[in-house]
């Protein structure tokens, strides 16, 4: 009865939301203790904190003068694409599929489990398998809301991103009380250069970038955002700003009511920060930071889908997966192709494990997209954007990515191996699949296979083109 595309329903409170429900959920819950593990004190790890800050509004700026350049969705995938070639892109998108998306997705999927059910179990953990259990359930709820509607999706984040700074506000609050009253005995030789651990210190990064991962989700919805030209810029500067001040407070807080040893020990630093110094909120804190983690799954799911989208239209995928469902104007089978792995990558997985696991390849192709902004400067010096930031914010920001890939491999050799492995296993595939014509009997069996699930999702191609 009407045109199947994709509407343009992301206006800027849904693209702030969007943001901010992305970065604030798991990490700054869990990371505090990577962090301060691979940092050694509590005063570098409070300048790793700011440093990660600084590092992803100039990754954010980067992406938002992309985002102007480029008007297509995809985020990474699309500006790689675009600005260094298909073979790159194709390494991104092999490496996105099989080991960053899932890990990242399941390391939240952990953290929602582990501090849905701490309440229930505490003074003692929660069991393994109910953990993994829990996590599955909240990771499928938010898989079939992004099936259902994009619209009940962007609301759910709004709410959810209110919900998330609430959650900090709990934290916040209680922890400066106290620091106003003088408590500051774990703040004595926080710079201790006895307990520095630089050869650890990519690490450390990791996990923090980790915790502001999601300032360059507006970027995989281009197509679907009002106005992306203004939106895009304002709502990565506004809700960027407002995390860095809002995770420097939030550790700052941590610290004061827990020791070094208290942080590392604890499985769910939030929730051992509330057992501290806020007992009366020992039920409330983890429920919130649950749904904090809930946000952070629904803005990946919505996200990542999109690049899946934009891959099959760029003739990189399979085609289905740029086809959208008849009455939902959801792209259906983009969505739904993620969970098995993360399935599996919950069930075996652990979340530092999977964390460094899946941190080499992100900000390896996150370094490289930057990269193709000055190279995309070079040969199209005509371009006129509407957003343009100053040179030596890519230049800087594309450096420290790459060094600390590069670094990572003596940190922790054995995870950052198996991520370069996936990376390279993509060479093959793509010579192999995307490079060569199937032969005639391939090709009519895969539109056979093509037609048939397409019948079954209600599913067709994008009748409107929206870029």
């Amino acid at each position: 009865e009407e045109p199947v595309f994709l509407r343009k329903k992301i206006t800027l409170l849904r693209a702030f939301s969007l943001l901010i429900g992305s970065m604030v959920g798991s990490g700054i819950f869990i990371s505090p203790k990577g962090v301060l593990k691979n940092s050694g004190n509590v005063g570098f790890s409070l300048v790793v904190w700011f440093a990660c800050g600084l590092l992803s509004m100039f990754g954010a700026l980067s992406y938002a003068e992309l985002g102007t350049r480029i008007t297509k969705s995809g985020g990474h995938y699309i500006y790689i694409l675009e600005t260094l070639g298909p073979l790159p892109s194709f390494l991104f998108l092999w490496a996105e599929f099989f080991a960053i998306r899932p890990a990242n997705s399941a390391v939240v999927s952990l953290a929602f489990g582990r501090y849905l059910l701490e309440p229930f179990f505490a003074p003692c953990a929660a069991p393994l398998p109910a953990v993994k259990l829990v996590s599955l359930l909240g990771y499928y709820t938010v898989l079939t809301l992004n099936s259902w509607s994009v619209s009940w999706s962007a609301r759910v984040q709004t709410a959810l991103s209110f919900v998330k700074l609430l959650a900090l506000a709990l934290i916040i609050v209680p922890g400066m009380m106290l620091l106003a009253r003088g408590q500051t005995e774990n703040f004595q030789d926080a710079f201790d250069r006895q307990s520095l651990v630089l050869d650890k210190l990519p690490l450390a990064f990791y996990a923090g970038m980790f915790a502001y991962s999601g300032w360059f989700q507006t970027s995989f919805v281009r197509e679907e955002l009002i106005r992306p030209e203004r939106n895009i810029p304002l709502a990565v500067i506004v809700s960027v700003i407002t995390v860095i001040v809002g995770y420097m407070l939030t550790n700052i807080s941590y610290y004061t009511v827990l020791g070094t040893q208290d942080v590392l020990a604890s499985p769910a630093v939030a929730v051992s920060f509330v057992q501290r110094a806020f007992k009366s909120l020992i039920s409330v804190v983890p429920v919130l930071v649950a749904l904090s983690c809930l946000g952070t799954m629904n803005g990946g799911i919505f996200t990542f889908s999109r690049t899946l989208f934009v891959a099959s239209r760029e003739g990189q995928w399979p085609p289905l997966f740029s086809m959208i469902h008849i009455r939902r104007h959801t792209p259906l089978p983009a969505v739904m192709l993620m969970f098995p792995l993360v399935t599996a990558m919950v069930c075996i997985g652990d979340i530092y494990h999977l964390l460094n696991f899946f941190s080499f390849s992100r900000w390896l192709f996150i370094g490289l997209a930057t990269l193709g902004l000055i190279v995309h400067r070079y040969r199209h010096p005509e371009l006129q954007s509407p957003f343009k930031v100053p040179l030596f914010i890519p230049v800087s920001f594309t450096i420290i990515c790459l060094f600390t890939v590069g670094m990572s491999f003596y940190s922790d050799p054995v995870n950052i191996s198996i991520g370069c492995t996936i990376v390279l296993s993509g060479f093959p595939v793509y010579y192999l699949v995307v490079c060569r014509q199937m032969s005639d009997r391939c090709r009519s069996l895969f539109y056979y296979l093509t037609h048939k699930l397409q019948l079954l999702l209600e599913v067709v191609q994008q009748e409107i083109k929206t870029y």
